[in-house]
């Protein structure tokens, strides 16, 4: 006999792909890739702008600007995913948005290099989004179906950032030079020439903000509204009169299990979790979890080169050509002088076509390689190709002016087939080896930590490469320091061990440590 109870209908099953929670979350994404990026075409020219050392140093002083704000993202990135943990993801999330905003108004009001460094700093205390959008993904995502898909989300809403982040700093910094007849010289954007693209940023994420208090739900399993919840979480046709009373015990359903959405075995307690799922234990044991422990050094690595490719980037672009250098006179991989000579604005304009590449291979080269390759096996392949993005750079000093755009998109193409496709499979990967969804917080935010840390260090370390490459008359060395980190990650891939995938048709076995 079929219990009859009242309850609340669930708004969405959890077997539906949330598209609208998504893309809600996506929207509230967009706060770190705006912030990180937009100071990219602009920062060797804010750094200048201070008259620190002579000019060779810019780039440098502008690795220490951009990683400040990675230095405390990753000193707090930890904090703020076991907060999440305990209060619920959406309101660290939101407030993530407030202090990124905060940032951009302390950078673009800067007058010197260490309010501009207190500016970045402070929005990267703030802002523990990425380990907490991670975990909000894996929340949302029950059905492993639809996993590909969903983590090309974040990368997806990434890309845009980049194209949006990079545009904004590039055609709207120094506006009284760009646009004279609108901004006279009496305006306060010819005081502090890089505000107008901080305060532009700072709008759209005020937009995010308030789209994701209002809309955005939260994904905690422990706090969401019961009207959320699947309708067998309360009753069901198999549950027996005498446990009606205790049905949020002895759910049909375990919102919290790895297989969540799929039935209990008859007569199968609740309260007695399976062999195959680890029970909630202290964060020192993920350091014990080798699977864990290989994923994050891997993200760490990937992160760490990948980063030296957005901050070497827009200075070799913007880098004078060496006076009389002529491309076809020398062709050698260690004589490359200089950089190409560009605007700041042709800068902006290229790191935003990038961003519509990467645009392009998220949302349809990834999910379609995925399927057909399979997560891990694409990981291998993609990161074993890594170096040739950074080995291909230094010869764009070589190719003729007429050919030189098609050559930079070549260059941007093939990094982004490398780069966007791997990001996604590296989260897919770290949530299949999480042993308890109860520390899937700890987990992303001690990822999201490493990657961080990581972004701390590239921009000062490529910075002085590219310092020294100017005097050597050969930048490619920068470039060449990342093709040997992308190496390093090319041979500790073969160390990442995948976890297996729990067998729902027998006995499961323990998914922990090898």
């Amino acid at each position: 006999m079929a219990v009859i109870s009242s309850r609340k209908q669930s708004r969405r099953s959890p077997d539906e792909f949330p598209t609208v929670q998504l893309f809600l979350l996506a929207i509230v994404r967009l706060a770190e890739p705006i912030a990180l990026t937009s100071i990219f075409p602009y920062a060797w020219a804010l750094v200048k702008q201070f008259h620190l050392g002579s000019e060779q140093d810019a780039s440098f002083y502008a690795g220490f600007l951009i990683s400040s704000f990675s230095l405390c993202e990753a000193a707090m990135g930890m904090y703020w995913g076991g907060l999440s943990d305990k209060i619920g993801r959406k309101p660290v999330l939101l407030f993530g948005c407030l202090g990124t905003t905060l940032s951009l108004l302390l950078v673009g009001f800067s007058s010197n290099i260490w309010m501009a460094l207190v500016g970045r700093a402070i929005g990267g205390l703030l802002n523990g989004n990425i380990g907490v959008i991670q975990t909000m993904v894996a929340e949302m995502v029950t059905n492993p179906e639809h996993e590909p898909r969903a983590y090309s989300v974040m990368p997806f809403v990434w890309s845009i950032g980049t194209i949006i982040g990079p545009a904004i700093g590039g055609s709207f910094a120094n506006p009284r030079e760009s646009f004279p007849d609108v901004f006279p010289d009496s305006s306060l954007f010819t005081t502090f020439p890089y505000l107008l693209p901080n305060l532009l940023c700072a709008g759209l994420l005020l937009v995010s903000i308030l789209l994701g208090y209002f809309l955005l739900e939260e994904t905690h399993p422990d706090m969401q509204p019961r009207m959320m919840m699947p309708d067998s979480t309360y009753v069901s046709e198999e549950t027996p009169l005498n446990q009606t009373s205790d049905a949020m015990k002895r759910a049909a359903v375990d919102l919290r299990a790895e297989n969540y959405g799929s039935f209990q075995k008859h007569g199968e307690s609740c309260d007695e979790e399976p062999v195959w799922r680890e029970k909630s234990k202290p964060a020192e044991s993920i350091f014990k979890n080798k699977k864990i422990v290989a994923l994050i050094v891997a993200l760490s690595i990937f992160t760490y080169h990948s980063m030296t490719y957005d901050h070497l980037l827009p200075i070799f672009f913007e880098d004078k050509r060496a006076p009389g250098f002529v491309s076809s006179a020398r062709l050698s991989p260690f004589y490359a002088p200089g950089g190409l000579g560009l605007s700041v604005r042709d800068v902006g304009a290229i790191m935003a076509v990038n961003g519509i590449i990467a645009l392009f291979v998220q949302a349809i080269i990834f999910p379609i390689a995925a399927k057909w390759i399979g997560v891990f096996r694409l990981f291998i392949v993609v990161t074993v190709l890594h170096p040739v993005a950074y080995l291909l750079v230094p010869f764009l000093l070589q190719v003729p002016e007429s050919m030189l755009y098609p050559a930079i998109y070549f260059c941007l193409s093939v990094r982004n087939m490398l780069s966007i496709l791997l990001y996604p499979l590296l989260l897919i990967l770290i949530k299949e080896v999480t042993p308890s969804s109860t520390v899937l917080g700890k987990v992303n935010g001690l990822a999201a930590s490493a990657g961080a840390a990581c972004r701390m260090i590239a921009p000062p370390i490529a910075g002085y490469l590219y310092t020294l490459g100017t005097r050597l008359d050969c930048t490619a060395i920068a470039w060449y320091g990342s093709a040997f980190t992308a190496v390093a990650g090319a041979v500790q891939c073969f160390f990442v061990k995948r976890a297996q995938a729990p067998d729902t048709s027998a006995e499961r076995g323990t998914v922990g440590d090898d």
